[in-house]
Order: structure tokens, then C-alpha cells, then sequence
């Protein structure tokens, strides 16, 4: 069953809602400087665009991804200046440099993650390269109530399952894809964001959006089938007295730089902001440690 992306009304309450979360404490690690300019690879509707642009004082932010209807739907709905919106796929980027290449929940479904990220790398000269997808085998809990249900009454529905497709998605395999495109400073993390459901039709209504695997699963099944699994899911649902539903979503980020060339003067260590000098006249900056420090979350 192949993954269709089309739709920005359907996924946005699926995990557009969820994926802005992440953003803006992905971001807060990066430790980019205002002022800078941005390239956004798999942009979808728009959520790590809109975050760049409310938090970090962006010069400009290019948006880029395969799908028309995402694209249109980010133009629609990102309304600044500064950001545009492009159909293009992730080995082939507009015209850089730029002093950030990011990118949010897009990888593992990247034909050649390797070759996504080597254009990355390629694109951000001697700036920032980072990104983050979800920890589907584990604590990204939504989709895993939702597959542990579906194997449960379905074990060829297994071979759907995102935390047993894709691999890629743990820490130690996206730093080896940072090193394997020749990026230096390289660091990952967990960020994690509560996703609270106000009932148990908030957490089942988009699944029947029929976009992303799960979704996809749950419309292909006949109307029978899929009431079961409803109510399975349903059963195992940690559910509140007042019906709500409070989950976590657990996404993994990593971050390098492209390996410093003579020009370069200084690189960045993703994980705390903080800028290591690599020649004279480069001035180290120590991680925030004040409120006021920290009042700008992308700046150093």
C-alpha cells in the first residue's frame, strides 16, 4: 500500500497539529542566528515553514515539497513575505546556499534518504543540516495504539506497520546518514510533545482521511472490519474519566554541519547552540543561561 499525500485538510489533524509541536522545539536546539536563510525540504502543509518564521527572524524560508495539494495548501496558509512555496523533491533543491537546510518528517519516506541528505548537505555550505521524523516503533504513541490494534486482528497488516518499515527512523541510523554525507558536530535527541485528544472521536476521525499508512489501512478495510478495529483501539486507549485521551508523541532529531572548508570560521553544535571556534577571530558563544538568554529560541 503506497503512503498518498494529497490532501492538506486531511492531514492536519491527523499530525500536522502534532508536528508543529515538535518544530518549534526542533528549532530551539538548532541555534541559528536571525536573519538567516532557510530552505525547508518536505515542507507538506507548512508546519516547520510557520515556525521558522514566528521564532527565528528568517530572512527568507523555501519551502519545498512533492505534492501540488500541500503546497497549495502552505501557500494558502502561511501568509508572510518571506516564505515561498515550491513542487520539488528532495534531491532536487533550489538554488542555495542556505544558512539552514531542515527537515521535518520527511525522510523515511524519501526514496534515497542517503542521497536526500548528501543534497542537504550540499545546499547548506557551512550552515546548519538538520531534521527529525517520528519514533513510530516506540513513543509515538497514536500510531502505535493503532498498529498494535491492527496486527492484533490482522497479522499481515505487520508489513505495513511504520515502526517495522522504516528502519530509519532511531537515532543511531540518521547520525550514521549525517556521517556518511560527510557532516562534522553531528548530535541527536528525543522531543517529545503530550498530544491530548478532547474524546475518542478526536483520536479515531483522522484515520478516516484515507492519507498516510495508517489512514490508508483503515479506509482500505470494509466498513465491518474497520468498526472492529475502532473498537479495539478504543479498548486499549488509556481513556480519562471526562473522555479525554492524553498520549505522547515522540520525535527524533539530528543535526551536523557540512565539514568546515578554509572559509569557514565557525561551526555549530546542534544539540546546545553553542558555536566552536575553528580559526581566530571566530568568538565562542556559551549555551544560555539566563531567561533573558533564552528569550530568542533560534538566535546565539
Amino acid at each position: 500500500m503506497r503512503a498518498v499525500w494529497a490532501s492538506g485538510d486531511a492531514y492536519e489533524p491527523y499530525v500536522g497539529r502534532w508536528s508543529r509541536a515538535v518544530a518549534a522545539k526542533f528549532l530551539a536546539g538548532l541555534g541559528v542566528r536571525p536573519g538567516r536563510r532557510w530552505l525547508d525540504i518536505g515542507c507538506g502543509t507548512g508546519a516547520l515553514s510557520g515556525a521558522i518564521l514566528m521564532d527565528c527572524e528568517p530572512a527568507e524560508v523555501v519551502g519545498i515539497d512533492p505534492s501540488e495539494g500541500h503546497v497549495a495548501w502552505a501557500t494558502a496558509h502561511v501568509n508572510d513575505p518571506r516564505a515561498r512555496f515550491e513542487v520539488a523533491d528532495a534531491t532536487h533543491l533550489p538554488d542555495g546556499p542556505f544558512d539552514a537546510v531542515v527537515s521535518g518528517l520527511v525522510l523515511n519516506f524519501v526514496p534515497d534518504p542517503a542521497a536526500a541528505v548528501t543534497a542537504m548537505c550540499e545546499a547548506a555550505a557551512s550552515g546548519v543540516v538538520g531534521a527529525y521524523v517520528w519514533d513510530y516503533a516506540d513513543r509515538m504513541e497514536l500510531m502505535r495504539y493503532f498498529w498494535d490494534a491492527a496486527v492484533a486482528l490482522d497479522p499481515a497488516a505487520a508489513e505495513l506497520d511504520e515502526g517495522v518499515r522504516f528502519p530509519i527512523c532511531r537515532p543511531e541510523r540518521l547520525e550514521a546518514l549525517w556521517r556518511e554525507a560527510g557532516m562534522t558536530e553531528i548530535s541527536s535527541r528525543a522531543i517529545d510533545v503530550p498530544t491530548i485528544f478532547r474524546d475518542f472521536d478526536d483520536f479515531w476521525s483522522p484515520f478516516l482521511g484515507g492519507q498516510a499508512p495508517a489512514p490508508g489501512y483503515a479506509m482500505s478495510l470494509d466498513e465491518g472490519r474497520r468498526a472492529i478495529l475502532r473498537e479495539r483501539i478504543r479498548s486499549m486507549l488509556p481513556i480519562e474519566q471526562d473522555g479525554s485521551i492524553r498520549l505522547v508523541a515522540r520525535a527524533w532529531a539530528v543535526g551536523g554541519g557540512p565539514a568546515p572548508s578554509p572559509k569557514s570560521q565557525c561551526r555549530r553544535n546542534l544539540a546546545g547552540g553553542v558555536v566552536v571556534v575553528e580559526r581566530p577571530g571566530c568568538h565562542a558563544a556559551r549555551p544560555p543561561t539566563s531567561s533573558s538568554a533564552r528569550r530568542s529560541a533560534c538566535s546565539a
